[in-house]
């Protein structure tokens, strides 16, 4: 039981996170407060989106909130119902009805769970700086284009946010509505000048308090929230359809993925944010993994962390837990007390906030650095933000992954040298050593040797000039895989055919089995051509040069 204990150990809340919210307890409580205001909207908004109501998403935020930012692995995350996850969870709903919907957060919280055990969350380092910076670029123009209907005056449609923000534009040039994109202008001004010139402020909550009373004052013609639910549920496992396990279980799959994926950039994007904030991936996996296991007794969605809310909350000074704790008992104290005055505030100024936190997570030093530093990482942050935009996150991830992955293999391709090296005078004489030189060549092979650039070294040593024995040196290659042993092997093979002895010198040990497995070392070793190193290569060839009466008849 002991390493079982010890693991569950890791995955808890520590000491250091309970100390850590004593520290500026104002400022997390402001931060809290404020990531509370942007949220309610959106998590009534996700909530209908996804098909299972405003009352769904609400839950989602207060309770997904409050347990991942317990159990969670970074300080400044905020969670609850994003946009990303609506786009996967409508076709369940068409398909098995909202207990489908419970049904599948639950398992993707069992998967995500089990994930932060596996130690799953340190492979989200392996992304790509500039994969980080596409997506980050990506949400924000996401954000951007969801906060153009409201900031329009006008109701979104379609599902795609690019469809959305066309047809509001649409319909905004038929029937202009001014009040309500004034508001929106207004408050992004407010908070942007604000934020260079208080940045302790918190100007989205003046601005938005500022812009509902200024709409109730005029009486202004902008749509507000409106009514919230009464109460969440009570915790219920009645929706569990296990008849349908089997079948939802490969959503469950795509669920935990893009949950995991979104809060572990998210972290990500956060800690690029500040300044010695580190999160810790196992943690933050288990904690919405837990989010998400008792998020569905209440009636909620599944949950990830927001970019939005969680760079919010970076932006309004956040520095533990403390805040996105704050927000989850906010949007629960609003359903007992604060409902009809929250009902007021009008969408267009929560526009308005969410537009400034999108423009202000763009780093756009950090951005044209990267892009600067080499075509390639402009290459990848182009189509990653471009993925993010018009597919999902998964999807952008994944094409950002590969294309970055596809540039590093052929720049390490490209970095594999074949070079021609002079021959060691050792204890040859001048004459000798000529005559050697004339009949012997040495190459030396640098870097890794695999499919990636396997072909091209095939192809230059296949235009080796007549000699009679040919060493390469391996002494120098780092690493060789089953491609890269095939086409030595080859190489070797073209070589003999024309009649050309070759010697292999310096193998490393690492590399001996996938070159003996694939047939590389035993028919040299059959004829004793492999050396532990160059200069006993060099006296072989030497050897079968006098041999074969080339050098004996040069010496005479």
């Amino acid at each position: 039981m002991t390493p079982a204990l010890t693991a569950v150990r890791r995955l808890m809340p520590t000491r250091a996170d309970w100390l850590a919210m004593r520290r500026q307890p104002g400022r997390n409580l402001l931060a809290g407060l404020t990531v509370a205001i942007v949220a309610l909207p959106l998590a009534l908004g996700f909530g209908v989106a996804s098909g299972l109501g405003a009352a769904a998403g609400l839950a989602t935020a207060i309770v997904a909130g409050g347990l991942a930012a317990l159990f969670g692995g970074s300080n400044l995350q905020v969670s609850g119902p994003t946009g990303a996850m609506t786009v996967v969870l409508v076709p369940i709903v068409a398909a098995y009805g909202p207990g489908g919907v419970l049904t599948v957060g639950l398992l993707a919280g069992v998967i995500l769970v089990v994930l932060a055990f596996a130690k799953a969350g340190r492979y989200v380092r392996y992304v790509p700086a500039p994969v980080i910076e596409g997506f980050t670029a990506g949400i924000a123009a996401v954000i951007l284009l969801q906060q153009v209907p409201a900031a329009l005056g006008v109701t979104a449609q379609g599902e795609r946010v690019t469809a959305g923000a066309w047809h509001a534009v649409v319909e905004f040039v038929h029937q202009p509505r001014w009040p309500a994109l004034l508001l929106t202008i207004a408050v992004t001004v407010i908070m942007l000048i604000g934020a260079r010139w208080r940045p302790a402020v918190p100007f989205s909550l003046l601005a938005v308090a500022a812009a509902t009373i200024a709409t109730v004052v005029f009486r202004l013609p902008v749509a507000p929230i409106g009514a919230l639910p009464a109460t969440l549920p009570s915790p219920s496992l009645d929706f569990l359809e296990l008849a349908a396990v089997p079948m939802l279980a490969t959503s469950a799959v795509a669920v935990a993925a893009l949950a995991a994926l979104e809060s572990l950039l998210s972290a990500t994007v956060a800690d690029g944010m500040t300044v010695g904030q580190r999160h810790d991936p196992d943690r933050e996996l288990f904690g919405q993994g837990v989010a998400n296991l008792v998020t569905p007794l209440f009636g909620g969605v599944p949950a990830t962390a927001a970019i939005a809310r969680t760079a919010v909350n970076v932006r309004s000074g956040a520095g533990s837990r403390l805040a996105a704790l704050t927000h989850s008992l906010v949007l629960a104290l609003v359903l007992l007390v604060a409902a009809p005055l929250v009902a007021k505030i009008p969408l267009a100024a929560l526009a308005g906030v969410l537009v400034a936190t999108a423009i202000r997570m763009v780093e756009v030093g950090s951005l044209t650095a990267l892009a600067r530093a080499s075509r390639s990482d402009a290459v990848v942050i182009a189509l990653t933000m471009i993925a993010t935009l018009l597919l999902d996150l998964v999807a952008a991830v994944l094409i950002g992954m590969a294309v970055a992955g596809a540039l590093a293999l052929r720049k390490i391709a490209n970095s594999v040298r074949l070079d021609q090296v002079p021959l060691d005078e050792g204890d040859h004489h001048l004459e000798e050593l000529d005559l050697l030189a004339d009949h012997i060549v040495a190459y030396r092979l640098d870097g890794p040797l695999f499919f990636a650039a396997a072909h091209r070294f095939l192809l230059e040593l296949s235009e080796v000039a007549d000699v009679r024995v040919v060493i390469l040196r391996m002494s120098r290659v780092s690493a060789i895989d089953s491609s890269g042993a095939i086409v030595l092997r080859d190489a070797i093979e073209r070589l003999q055919r024309r009649g050309i002895v070759v010697h292999l010198s310096g193998i490393r040990s690492e590399h001996r089995r996938t070159l003996d497995v694939l047939g590389v070392l035993e028919p040299l070793d059959a004829q004793d051509r492999i050396f532990t190193d160059t200069p006993a290569a060099i006296a072989a060839a030497r050897l079968h040069l006098r041999g074969a009466g080339i050098l004996a008849a040069a010496q005479e």
